[in-house]
């Protein structure tokens, strides 16, 4: 198999599978499963989806601002303005090919700042360092959370229930050690390849201690992450069989969501279902569950097509005006 066939291929295969469970998940919709979801759509109260779009919009002024605390110990101090359009380009891109969001993101503040690639990539790599620390802290939390919805299942007591979880947590303490004595020993190329990931995660990890303008970086870091969290919460209310959900339903349904955007280009037609299959967990009866996955994902994704393209046409004007 020849590389650009590889690219093609690398390209292509993740919208073909998510458009192959957008139908496939149709097909199994019965007309009353169709109407009642459709009914949710035209009954959603749309003033708490503009404010998931609004915290949206913040998190990525917020991840534009913390990009220059990087970028500054090198030299550069890029226009605010071009921060934020290269990181919605960013966005952009990576609807279109998985994970070429970054290399977009820093060809264009090369472009526009004249900063070298390497070193605007090099910031990046840094930024998702510390993103994946926030997503593993919160991807442990909802794994707490959810496993206090299993052991309810499994005991009728509470004492059990609640001390389950604990139990669980010792486990995989032991288990972290334990993976943790064999890797470091390892001679296996793969498990040296996770060595070395880990390795520069904390390293990454330890750098932004380092920092000058440290402090900053983890304000705006945890800041991003909450408006992510609050993006998805919001629009709870915006369906009536969504508004009580517990905070556990809404950490878990966040992380699911979020592992769905992985599998497919932008989560498409991955992120309803998966969001749907954890709502579900909560009793969420599964067509509004179904209507909440797909109004979360078409508002998220109307808003990065709109915006990401209004600034990969207004990058070079802006910066043709600001020569003149």
């Amino acid at each position: 198999m020849n590389i650009k066939l590889k690219k093609t291929l690398f390209t292509l295969l993740p919208v073909a599978i998510g458009i192959g469970l957008i139908l496939f998940s149709i097909s199994k919709l019965t007309p009353e499963d169709k109407q009642a979801i459709q009914s949710s759509f035209q009954s959603a109260n749309y003033s708490w989806i503009f404010l998931s779009l609004l915290l949206a919009i913040l998190s990525h002024l917020s991840r534009a601002y913390r990009w220059q605390f990087l970028l500054a110990p090198l030299g550069y101090k890029p226009r605010f303005a071009n921060s934020v359009m290269a990181v919605l380009v960013a966005y952009l891109v990576n609807l279109l090919v998985p994970r070429a969001g970054e290399i977009a993101r820093a060809t264009t503040i090369s472009k526009y700042e004249k900063i070298p690639f390497e070193k605007a990539f090099g910031t990046i790599v840094s930024e998702r360092i510390a993103d994946v620390i926030i997503l593993l802290g919160i991807t442990l939390l909802a794994f707490i959370l959810q496993t206090e919805l299993i052991s309810a299942y499994l005991f009728n007591e509470g004492g059990e229930s609640s001390n389950l979880k604990y139990y669980i947590l010792i486990g995989l303490g032991i288990f972290g050690f334990i993976f943790y004595r064999l890797i470091k020993r390892s001679s296996n190329p793969i498990i040296q390849k996770i060595q070395k990931f880990l390795h520069g995660l904390i390293q990454g990890a330890i750098s932004i201690f380092r920092m000058k303008n440290k402090w900053s970086f983890i304000f705006h870091t945890l800041f991003i992450w909450l408006m992510y969290v609050l993006m998805f919460y919001v629009v709870t209310f915006a369906i009536p069989e969504t508004q009580n959900l517990p905070f556990g339903a809404i950490i878990v349904g966040f992380v699911v969501g979020g592992i769905s955007m992985a599998l497919t280009n932008g989560g498409l037609g991955t992120y309803p279902i998966f969001v749907a299959s954890a709502l579900a967990l909560y009793k969420v009866p599964l067509n509004p569950a179904l209507a909440f996955g797909w109004i979360m994902w078409t508002a998220q994704t109307l808003m990065v097509l709109v915006f990401g393209g209004l600034s990969f046409l207004f990058l070079p004007i802006y910066n043709r005006n600001l020569k003149k």
